[in-house]
């Protein structure tokens, strides 16, 4: 069999080659539907999956859980080698040390106060900022410690747990208890580092610390005055309501303060325990005794911003700054007269002239 020619260069070409056809587009699927929300309540189970039995407490950390439980079983299993402090927690003990040694690394930016304890910072903080995140739920009183919510629950309540073992005296929170057995001790456990004053409690001491400093972070919202005690603010604040909460039992005197009216109280006793060392004064409050000191010092400590006036006094500043303002607060109620203090008002009501028109009055003649 002969084999078949090979195509000549005239023979016509062979046809195109015609492409592939291109598959077809795979339908995409379906996009999966999103997964239902989560509640914050599933949220915080998965972040916070410890929880505590007894109150609503919730972390990420196991170890954290152990150490909250403590404050439930009230277990302090770190003990001091040097006195009977125990402590919950390993760092509270490890600040606590620092107390026996003196030592103070945690320091105030706005003023000098020095703490051992991280969180006494943070606690003292919140004086300059006025910060009080802490708000009770069932009214408008906030806090700027935890502490002092808890106790302030308890007011709601009328719960009154802690009581003293010497008199009835009952308070709503244990520090309270103990500032309270220290009026029947005579104790006081904290001292000033610039001065030889001495507190019954901490926060007094931390009050008085301010007066190192000048600093008054109480302020009135009426009027000017500033103090670095919130007590003082308080009774402050009763100039300008006029309540008189005190009542004295043996008499109808009644006054804005607690002191006052121990004060008032000797005067029926005749007692007078406030002695000057210099002269033989004596007296029943020791803010009359500051004052009386102030007449052997010659100091003046209360200054006019208008004049060169000072006095020894408050009150004489006061009376003397409305001489220059004009204000006249003391008003007769027989005639027109007006007068920058109660002393020249009673003088007033003294003279004949205010005798007589009250006579006319009482009679029905103006």
């Amino acid at each position: 069999m002969e084999p078949s020619p090979l195509p000549s260069a005239s023979s016509s070409p062979p046809p195109p080659l015609l492409p592939l056809p291109s598959p077809a587009p795979r339908a995409s699927p379906a996009p999966a539907p999103p997964p239902p929300p989560r509640s914050d309540v599933q949220r915080e189970a998965e972040e916070k999956p410890h929880t505590c039995d007894v109150c609503e407490y919730r972390t990420c950390y196991r170890h954290s859980l152990k150490k909250h439980m403590r404050t439930h079983t009230g277990e302090k299993p770190y003990a001091c080698e040097t006195c009977g402090y125990r402590s919950a927690h390993l760092s509270g003990l490890q600040a606590h040390a620092l107390t026996h040694e003196g030592e103070k690394p945690y320091v105030c930016d706005v003023c000098e106060y020095r703490t051992c304890y991280h969180y006494s910072l943070k606690r003292h903080a919140r004086q300059h900022t006025r910060e009080k995140p802490y708000a009770c739920d069932t009214c408008g009183y906030r806090s700027s410690q935890l502490s002092g919510l808890q106790a302030h629950a308890r007011t709601h309540a009328g719960e009154k747990p802690y009581a003293c073992e010497t008199c009835g005296y009952r308070s709503s929170q244990f520090s309270g208890l103990q500032a309270h057995a220290r009026t029947h001790t005579a104790e006081k456990p904290y001292a000033c580092d610039k001065c030889g004053y001495r507190s019954a409690n901490l926060n007094g001491l931390q009050a008085h610390a301010l007066t190192h400093t000048g600093e008054n972070p109480y302020a009135c919202d009426t009027c000017e005055y500033r103090t670095c005690y919130r007590d003082s603010l308080k009774a402050h604040m009763r100039t300008h309501t006029g309540e008189k909460p005190y009542t004295c039992n043996i008499c109808d005197y009644t006054c804005a303060t607690s002191s006052n009216l121990k004060a008032h109280a000797r005067t029926h006793t005749g007692e007078k325990p406030y002695a000057c060392d210099i002269c033989e004064y004596t007296c029943t409050s020791s803010s009359s005794l500051k004052k009386h000191f102030l007449t052997h010092t010659g100091e003046k400590p209360y200054a006019c911003d208008t004049c060169d006036f000072r006095t020894t006094r408050l009150t004489n500043l006061r009376m003397h700054t409305r001489k220059h303002t004009g204000e006249k607060p003391y008003t007769c109620d027989i005639c027109s007269f007006r007068s920058v203090s109660w002393g020249s008002l009673s003088k007033h009501m003294r003279t004949q002239s205010h005798r007589r028109k009250a006579m006319h009055m009482q009679s029905g003649v103006v």
